[in-house]
């Protein structure tokens, strides 16, 4: 089968294209040797099926990060049959620098113009015939969002797969023309696939290739040396850069035509960014963008309309149903992700209903019903009732994403933190958190510098993702319907807030400390404002859908399955009722150590069923989506009345029921979530952490997730509970600031000294 392979720069909307030619055929993996994604799939629109595969985002083919390893590496050794560069229209000369690289290999390539549509609305135009004739190699108009071009660009890609092609270079006018040839006949004769890539890589002065053909690295250097030292001097890569920009401006620009007067009218984007990005409101409007999201997620007062409804503003519809509050209650409108939760639940709460009564009817013991209903059921359904919220949640990321503004956030966040020791290189990596610490962590590759590539990864699970959004939703719930006022809301966005507050303070406290070294440089692409595709974010809230449904099948099940087992059998494997659970294995390991969670408001102080508020907390070091599974297994056997089915499944009513019969407050709760939020991730993040750090580094970082977690929630139920604690906390902190202060000037003294005595 034909073997093509996409190639661009990052934010030329490759993985919209990817996701355009291969539907749902897609998989993910991992390159080999490295943690860095690998998407395949398959297109079966064109004549013939192909395979694609999505090479990682690059600016050029030097090998300055994994990345661009990978896809040289790619294209050199795996040789597939055609590679589609993807091009930004909207941006053509910057985009076109990796296609002169791309085109120096053996390799068939076809030309896709993306971003058309934008093109056309900025009144620009691309003469895509002379292009193509330029160029030498197919080229094709596309948008990937509203699939303008796509069946050309397949047809064209069949075909130049089918045909062989001889690499060329744009340098050949430069005065390194007679050295690249040299080293070209020089790699002919050594039977080096695409020597022109090699020879001209060489002539660059690539680490890569000078350590894989040093015989004729030694050559090159002797020739070019004279002319480094009279041209760029030690910038030789500039003169490389130049070369090929110039090649581009004369050669390849005149196929695109702009819109008279263009410079002097600023582009939409570019208004947007005016107040988007303003150093004085970008951080308010996205606090406001962060509200808004989580206002339409999680709030059952949308719009706080329940004082304006009045006493004829109750919403409660379907009584006596599965259904019934879908749409509200006398507290209000529900916004659309909890009605689409509370949809969800009725009918995981009609279906476990169901099995009940068909079990009871059929003479199943009460423990074959109670493992059922309660155990299997109950700790699954509690967790799949959160889906629909996360994936409205992750919905509104990924628009925010696909349309441009994440990296926005990026650059305010990098212009006002770079002054306290943080690099905006590093912020990439823990915004990806919101999504999944595992590609988060993946993703700190790209930071040169250890020390920060360690600190970043150790806060990534302070973003937190998705498979913590249950814990953050339930609990939040639950607080609103035990005190009756405050918005679910508003107190998620807050832990949020809270969150990465914490990954920010603990960044600045380590670099400041334990991992000081100087700041990466950080250049970053504002791509424009752009509509994200439907076809794209669908595919997007499919995959997360079907990760979660997977999880939850697979190592939720299990969990649920393992604590209703030893919920209910005694060390001697003797059964036990839910009546005196306080004797099963499960009790009794809670209970000893549910003393440590004290400091944190949820230990000793919670009596005699406190324990499952421990235990949920370790069960979700195997996954965070357990804690809220273990609460709905364990709320309908130690809460006496409690009713799971009667509850639809709901883990909040499971959360409120515990927090009656265990008494914790509710600054105990929320120290509970803060513990969760900040502790030990799950055990894939913990793996992947694990893969990126050294030995030493990884053991120091349980401890620092254990140690952030304790004392963070400590601080939260302490003052929340006491209020004087505050004096005691703010100074311990103005104590530990002095200190650092302190030391950080006698190191700089002493370098200060060691910098004059070597001078």
């Amino acid at each position: 089968m034909i073997r093509v392979a996409l190639a661009g720069n990052p934010n030329c909307g490759k993985t919209t294209l990817f996701n355009a030619l291969t539907g749902a055929t897609a998989h993910v993996g991992n390159w080999p040797g490295v943690t860095v994604d690998k998407r395949e799939g398959v297109c079966k629109k064109g004549s013939e099926p192909f395979v694609v595969v999505d090479l990682p985002g690059i600016y050029s083919l030097s090998p300055y990060t994994p990345e661009e390893v990978i896809a040289r590496n790619f294209i050199l050794d795996n040789k597939p049959d055609c590679v589609i560069d993807i091009v930004d229209s909207t941006n053509l000369e910057r985009n076109l620098y990796l296609t002169t690289q791309l085109m120096e290999m053996d390799v068939p390539i076809v030309v896709a113009l993306n971003m058309a549509d934008e093109l056309e609305k900025n009144g620009d135009k691309i003469d895509v015939k002379l292009l193509e004739e330029r160029l030498d190699m197919p080229v094709v108009s596309v948008s990937a969002v509203t699939g303008k071009g796509i069946k050309e660009l397949i047809d064209r890609t069949i075909a130049a797969a089918k045909r062989k092609r001889q690499g060329v270079s744009v340098l050949g006018s430069t005065m390194l023309a007679p050295a690249i040839e040299e080293a070209a006949v020089r790699m002919r004769d050594d039977g080096v696939s695409s020597p022109l890539f090699h020879a001209i890589k060489l002539t660059e002065g690539d680490s890569l290739e000078s350590e894989n053909h040093k015989k004729t690295a030694a050559f090159v250097n002797n020739y070019t040396r004279g002319m480094k030292d009279a041209t760029f001097g030690n910038d030789w890569e500039a003169f490389f850069a130049n070369a090929r920009y110039d090649y581009i401006t004369a050669n390849y620009s005149p196929a695109l035509t702009r819109k008279s007067g263009e410079g002097k009218r600023l582009k939409m984007s570019e208004k947007i960014d005016r107040v988007l990005t303003n150093k004085w409101a970008g951080i308010p409007l996205f606090v406001v963008i962060l509200f808004v999201i989580f206002h339409l997620t999680f709030s059952e007062n949308l719009l706080f309309l329940a004082p304006a409804l009045g006493a004829g503003g109750d919403w409660t519809m379907f009584e006596g149903t599965p259904f019934e509050g879908l749409f509200g209650s006398s507290a209000g409108i529900s916004s659309p992700g909890v009605i689409l939760q509370k949809f969800i639940e009725g009918i995981t709460g009609a279906i476990s209903g169901g099995i009940g009564e068909g079990m009871a009817a059929a003479g199943a013991a009460d423990w074959a019903q109670g493992f059922v209903v309660d155990g299997v059921l109950g700790g699954l359904f509690a967790v799949i009732g959160f889906l629909p919220q996360i994936l409205v949640l992750f919905l509104f990321f990924s628009l925010l994403e696909d349309s441009g503004y994440m990296a926005r956030v990026a650059f305010i966040l990098d212009r006002l933190l770079r002054k306290l020791g943080l690099s905006g290189r590093a912020l990439m990596p823990m915004i990806m958190g919101f999504g999944c610490s595992v590609p988060a962590m993946i993703n700190t590759r790209t930071l040169a510098d250890e020390k920060e590539r360690t600190a970043t990864v150790r806060v990534i699970p302070f973003f937190s993702c998705g498979a913590k959004l249950p814990i953050l939703g339930g609990c939040a719930g639950a607080l609103v319907t035990a005190s009756g006022f405050g918005n679910a809301d508003v107190i998620t966005m807050l832990m949020y807030l809270l969150g990465m507050c914490v990954a920010l303070v603990s960044v600045i406290l380590m670099r400041s400390t334990t991992m000081r070294g100087e700041l990466s440089p950080f250049i970053m692409e504002l791509p424009n404002y752009r509509r994200p595709g439907f076809r794209s974010t669908m595919l997007h809230l499919w995959d997360k859908a079907k990760h979660f449904i997977k999880k939850a099948f697979t190592i939720i099940l299990a969990s649920t399955i393992i604590i209703w087992f030893f919920s209910h059998f005694t060390w001697d494997w003797g059964f036990v009722s839910d009546e005196d659970m306080g004797s099963s294995i499960l009790a009794s390991l809670g209970k000893l150590v549910q003393p440590l969670f004290t400091p944190v408001g949820f230990g000793a102080q919670l009596g005699a069923v406190g324990w499952v508020f421990a235990v949920a907390a370790i069960t979700g070091l195997i996954a965070k989506e357990n804690v809220i599974a273990t609460f709905g297994t364990l709320a309908a056997a130690v809460v006496a009345g409690f009713d799971l089915e009667a509850a639809g499944e709901d883990g909040i009513a499971a959360i409120d029921a515990l927090m009656g019969v265990t008494g914790i407050s509710g600054a105990g709760l929320i120290a509970f979530i803060a513990f969760n939020m900040l502790t030990i991730p799950c055990f894939a993040a913990v793996a992947t952490a694990r893969g990126e750090l050294t030995k030493k580094s990884f053991r120091w970082t349980l401890l620092f997730w254990l140690g952030s977690s304790y004392l963070v929630s400590s601080m939260i139920y302490t003052i929340g509970e006491f209020i004087w604690p505050v004096a005691v906390w703010a100074a311990a902190w103005a104590i530990a600031v002095a200190v650092i202060v302190i030391i950080n000037k006698r190191l700089k003294a002493k370098e200060e000294q060691k910098k004059i005595k070597t001078a």
